[in-house]
């Protein structure tokens, strides 16, 4: 048995796993992802980056490779099947970009191994111990079996969780009482009212019976499509079990009258909703779908995953360094746990509005009327998207604080300058009307790396300086002086 060392494990190279990777990789963290799976699969069940989670890839320059790589820009979001708009909130992505699960991944990883960080693949962790420093964890490759031993472990692997389980965690909620298929289909004829490009989420899917429900998305490819089907009262007895082509043509001859040339794969979920009771015990800890899952409604898990990455980065790496208490890593779960729940709130409101009897159908109507109103459209689009986060203010009080950069130009002695661009290092960052406050907001930062940049002006009144954390949420204010 080989004994290696490192500073983080990361269990998943899924999406939240290879995020996690790359912020501890910036900040310079040695990280090692150990990934169960030989290979990618290249299978995707999500389909898009929310604005919040372009947001966050901006602040990193992650989202020009990004976007090359995806197929539809959508300029709204859906909450249970109704179109809400995201043109209520200042953001510079007012909109989802149509991309690949299978891509992200990919992306994440070469830009992995730019920074010196490979996955290693076929790499299955059996299970682990921790003491009040470190963490020994043993997993299995084609060679043997291999122990690696950490400061800290970040579970990010997945619904069935080997690190969950080995916590003992609780993961309390629903199993639920439907299931979905989903499924990518090629089309000679493409049927009727199908769009062509994927622009908006109206007619692209919706209820066809009391609590049945079908969708199309086109891929980008011509005559290619994401299939969404299922019934949210009806379970088969294996959820696990592969779908027939034969059952998803037939699916398909009753949805839309059409059969496809070509089904390239297809798979099951549940509606189930669970979330761990605990994000993080002692030096291990979890995120992505290992510390909640739900139904698909409104296209929010892959990207719920991302942002919890985003949060836990820069706070293991702090801690790590040595440059926060054990207290900062805690906030990790203090501020993720709420939103998670949140997630799973929302998506079970979806769910009720299935149409499954005649006064559901009356709430699904004046539901769907009281979701064109622009307030309760912004509400909704900024529950699914992420842009209506806003973390605990931790007994202080300022309106910056709490809320993410929105990304506006800002005027500097230079010219106009996008704030977002100070992110890249992945450290703090001071805009501020002086220097004299630089050395007040070192002392608030969990980091030596600070960038500060000099502006003629701040949006809050009174107001001459506000920092930054990395993850791009304000912490710390600097009130103008009275006289």
């Amino acid at each position: 048995m080989n004994n290696l060392g490192t500073d983080v494990v990361v269990a998943g190279a899924g999406p939240t796993g290879l995020m996690l990777a790359n912020e501890l990789a910036l900040a310079g963290v040695d990280v090692v992802v150990l990934e169960r799976l030989h290979e990618r699969t290249g299978l995707s069940k999500a389909l898009n980056l929310q604005p919040r989670t372009a947001e966050i890839l901006e602040l990193r320059g992650l989202l020009d490779g990004a976007e090359e790589r995806s197929f539809a820009t959508v300029r709204d979001g859906h909450f249970a099947m109704i179109p809400v708009d995201y043109d209520g909130w200042d953001t510079r992505f007012p909109f989802q970009l149509g991309i690949p699960q299978a891509q992200v991944e990919e992306y994440l990883e070469e830009r992995l191994a730019t920074q010196g960080t490979k996955v290693i693949r076929g790499a299955e962790v059996i299970d682990f111990v921790q003491d009040k420093d470190s963490v020994s964890v043993r997993y299995r490759t084609d060679g043997g079996v291999n122990r690696l031993h950490a400061k800290f472990l970040v579970g990010c692997d997945g619904a069935r969780s080997v690190v969950r389980k080995g916590l003992g965690v609780d993961f309390p909620g629903v199993d639920g009482e439907g299931f979905g298929v989903v499924a990518d289909v090629l089309f000679d004829k493409i049927p009727d009212g199908a769009q062509k490009q994927w622009r908006t989420m109206r007619n692209i899917g919706e209820p066809t019976g009391a609590t049945t429900f079908k969708g199309l998305i086109p891929l980008g490819e011509p005559g290619l499509y994401r299939f969404v089907y299922g019934d949210r009262a009806s379970r088969p007895a294996n959820l696990r079990a592969a779908v027939s082509h034969d059952e998803v043509r037939q699916a398909l001859l009753d949805s839309y009258g059409e059969t496809a040339t070509e089904i390239r794969w297809a798979s099951q979920f549940s509606d189930a909703a669970r979330q761990a009771e605990r994000y993080r015990a002692g030096r291990v800890l979890l995120a992505g779908d290992a510390a909640h899952i739900h139904f698909p409604a409104g296209g929010q898990g892959l990207n719920l995953g991302v942002q919890d990455a985003m949060n836990l980065g820069w706070k293991l790496a702090a801690t790590v360094h040595g440059w926060a208490g054990d207290d900062l890593l805690d906030t990790y779960e203090a501020e993720r746990h709420p939103v998670g729940a949140q997630v799973l709130h929302n998506v079970a409101a979806q769910m009720g509005l299935t149409p499954r009897s005649h006064s559901s159908r009356a709430l699904r109507a004046v539901f769907a009327d009281l979701a064109a109103l622009p307030e309760v459209s912004k509400h909704l689009s900024g529950m699914v998207s992420g842009l209506g986060i806003r973390y605990p203010t931790y007994g202080t009080s300022h309106p910056a604080l709490g809320s993410r950069l929105t990304d506006e130009d800002v005027a500097t002695e230079g010219g106009l300058l996008r704030p977002s661009t100070l992110f890249r290092e992945g450290g703090f960052v001071l805009l501020t009307t002086t220097p004299a406050h630089i050395d007040a907001a070192r002392a608030h930062a969990h980091a030596p790396r600070l960038t500060t940049q000099l502006v003629m002006s701040l949006p809050w009144p009174a107001t001459e300086a506000v920092l930054y954390r990395p993850d791009g949420y304000a912490c710390w204010t600097a009130p103008t002086p009275t006289r």
